[in-house]
């Protein structure tokens, strides 16, 4: 199993790190890459900071590195997750706006027809944010806003946050077990 994973600026950093560091759990290789604002917010909202991402992910790059393998069509992966997915890197995608790793490698992910999970972090939502998920969905994004489950009767934020990772991982295609409706 490979899986690109993306963070930018938007807030929910701890869903991107926990994602990487279970995929890596399940024996996946993590081709990892962080925004400018990600790092920024990463440090705001949590106590890791981008030398964590870089030591933890199977191989780190920043968005500024375009010749990064999974910058092409020709690097082999399972699928892509941008956790968290600002709307400007959501809109970028949409409108084919390649201009960094992030959305070349979204790109790339959406034209090869490989899996493409974006947690888009944004509330309450415009019309042209609605627009931009629509035109992302039809073209074969996952879009997956990292909405609370309470069903699941969490005891902290903890659970919380693995629950919502867990479906993130599910969507890209790999079996795993947590708890479920019913």
């Amino acid at each position: 199993m490979r899986f690109v994973v993306a963070l930018t600026g938007a807030s929910g950093q701890i869903l991107g790190i926990r994602l990487i560091e279970k995929l890596i759990e399940l024996g996946a290789e993590v081709y990892a890459v962080a925004s400018g604002a990600a790092k920024i917010t990463l440090k705001t909202e949590t106590d890791y900071d981008e030398g964590y991402v870089r030591e933890f992910a199977t191989k780190y790059y920043d968005e500024d590195e375009i010749a990064a393998p999974f910058a092409s069509g020709s690097f082999r992966h399972d699928g892509m997750a941008i956790v968290p997915c600002s709307i400007k890197t959501a809109s970028s995608i949409a409108y084919g706006i390649a201009d960094n790793l992030i959305t070349r490698a979204a790109d790339v992910t959406l034209k090869e027809r490989r899996r493409l999970v974006l947690a888009v972090r944004e509330a309450p939502l415009h019309t042209g944010h609605l627009r931009t998920l629509t035109r992302l969905s039809e073209m074969g994004a996952v879009i997956f806003p990292p909405v609370l489950s309470f069903y699941t009767k969490p005891k902290n934020l903890d659970d919380m946050v693995d629950h919502t990772v867990s479906r993130i991982i599910e969507l890209l295609g790999v079996e795993v077990d947590y708890k479920r409706w019913g």
